[in-house]
């Protein structure tokens, strides 16, 4: 068995609000960045998972991320 790094994407699902989101798109217009639109925070998680390979690692990640009900976007975990 091997510890490989992986890191997980994660954002807020498309259909709630993302009041950090929104701050910091405020905050970009008050700075004068008025092109700026539809801002989502998000959140970027590091783990190390012990696995036989790496896609075993991923996978036991998408597990991990499908269990908590996390939103993983498109290319989320790697």
């Amino acid at each position: 068995m091997n510890a490989f790094t992986v890191q997980v994407r994660v954002m807020p699902r498309a259909a709630l609000l993302d009041p950090q989101g929104e701050a910091v798109e405020r905050a970009l217009h008050a700075l004068g960045f008025g092109d700026v639109a539809r801002v989502r925070m998000g959140k970027h998680v590091v783990l190390e998972v012990t696995a036989a390979t790496r896609d075993a690692a991923l996978a036991q990640a998408r597990a991990m991320c499908d269990r908590l009900d996390l939103v993983v976007d498109g290319g989320g975990v790697r």
